[in-house]
């Protein structure tokens, strides 16, 4: 559940090809999805959405257009799975990427049975995506607010992007949002997850960033099949952000990685810094927009505010000798409340979700039940104790996540 360009931020940045910021089998497991069983569940997929889509009783066109291309996308998805021991076995398959699924199958092992995460038959199949990404979120904002759009759908709840599996599609829908006054991104998502209703594959999609990111990517998506409140998308990528992390880490401590381990600290720290830049920027764009100056003084001060933000990372990258297209391509594009919305939506709650791990003295099972406890208290609460606000200039020490736009990676049963 990663927004694009952050995801694909913090991916790109931790393996430091390029500067961009923000990736079990047993044999019981591998049975339970052969052949006639993955056919079963594509099928099941595109009951599923239809399902959804008629009790949902959307009137319009536009809507019911929308589920049926996720829908469609979705089916397609599923039924070009095939068991990660076919594709390894498979005398065609380049030896690089039998080693790369052979770590998925350990990875997946190591989630469930170190990191006590779903044990299910999810990523023990493989899907070949025939683009660059599976899917493209839009995630919108009023121009003068940071607080993004929200689009309500039946089981997902109401999320702050809207998927889809056209790139085309994804950026007509963005520019009629443009049209209509909106600040907008598009992002495109490496991965996704269904919650648990299906079993989600790896995607060719997934693959281009490394092992060790591929792991860290089911280790988010695992974490969502774990606990997930609707209609908190802060609270519910701020806990997967959490045990990514926790779960990377000690993946490469039981690899036996201390380098990497060591280099994923400091990329933490580096992707920190662009973190509270951009959270110290949200801040003050939310007292503007709360002022009671003009509307066109307002709309003035914004594009003052982000030139400066625009400067202020050009200078961070220099002094920390990163360089990202993504904040290029984003500065290029015009920064926007979309983008420090999409960002903020994965790091708000980040540090209250850490300090609740520390306070579990690390123990797991103890911090999942403690994420649960407040899971079903009030949102105000929940809030209240993890996450910062839009006002707020403050700077926890922040996740290792840096802007990647979710890859927003989310729950895309719709």
């Amino acid at each position: 559940m990663l927004t694009g360009k952050v995801a694909e931020k913090t991916f790109a940045t931790r393996k430091r090809t390029t500067a961009e910021a923000v990736k079990r089998t047993t044999s019981n497991a591998l049975g339970r999805t052969g052949g006639n069983a993955v056919g079963r569940t594509a099928g099941r997929a595109l009951q599923l959405v239809l399902a959804v889509a008629m009790l949902a009783g959307l009137s319009g066109c536009a809507g019911t257009m929308y589920l049926l291309q996720a829908a469609r996308g979705e089916w397609q998805v599923m039924h070009a799975r095939k068991p990660i021991v076919q594709v390894i076995d498979d005398p065609s398959t380049p030896q690089p990427m039998i080693l790369e699924l052979a770590d998925v199958r350990e990875a997946r092992d190591f989630a469930s049975r170190v990191l006590k995460l779903p044990d299910n038959a999810s990523y023990t199949t493989y899907t070949k995506i025939d683009r660059p990404y599976v899917v493209w979120n839009v995630v919108a904002a009023p121009a003068l607010s940071v607080y993004p759009k929200t689009w309500c759908f039946p089981i997902a709840g109401c999320v702050a992007y809207r998927g889809y599996f056209s790139e085309k599609r994804a950026r007509d829908f963005a520019a009629e949002l443009k049209r209509r006054g909106y600040d907008v991104v598009v992002e495109g998502i490496p991965a996704y997850s269904t919650l648990g209703k299906l079993p989600d594959p790896v995607m060719s999609t997934m693959m281009r960033y490394g092992s060790d990111e591929l792991a860290a990517m089911i280790f988010h998506e695992l974490a969502h099949q774990l606990l997930y409140v609707t209609n908190d998308s802060r609270f519910d990528e701020a806990f997967a952000v959490t045990v990514e992390q926790e779960g990377l880490k000690r993946w490469l401590e039981y690899k036996g990685k201390p380098v990497h381990v060591e280099e994923v600290s400091r990329q933490r720290d580096e992707d920190g810094a662009f973190i509270a830049l951009l959270r110290h920027t949200r801040a003050r764009l939310a007292q503007l927009y709360a002022s009671s100056a003009p509307r066109q003084t307002k709309l003035r001060r914004k594009q003052q505010i982000f030139a400066e933000l625009a400067a202020d990372i050009g200078a961070l990258e220099d002094r920390l000798q990163i360089h990202s297209p993504v904040y290029d391509d984003w500065i290029a594009e015009g920064l926007n409340n979309a983008q420090l919305a999409s960002v903020s939506t994965y790091y708000d709650c980040l540090p209250g979700f850490e300090r609740l791990l520390q306070r579990a003295n690390g123990d797991l099972p103890r911090f999942y039940a403690a994420a649960r406890e407040l899971a079903r208290e009030p949102k105000a609460t929940r809030d209240d104790q993890l996450c910062s606000q839009p006002g707020q200039a403050s700077s926890p020490r922040p996740g290792r996540r840096s802007i990647r736009a979710s890859s927003q990676r989310v729950p895309q049963i719709l």
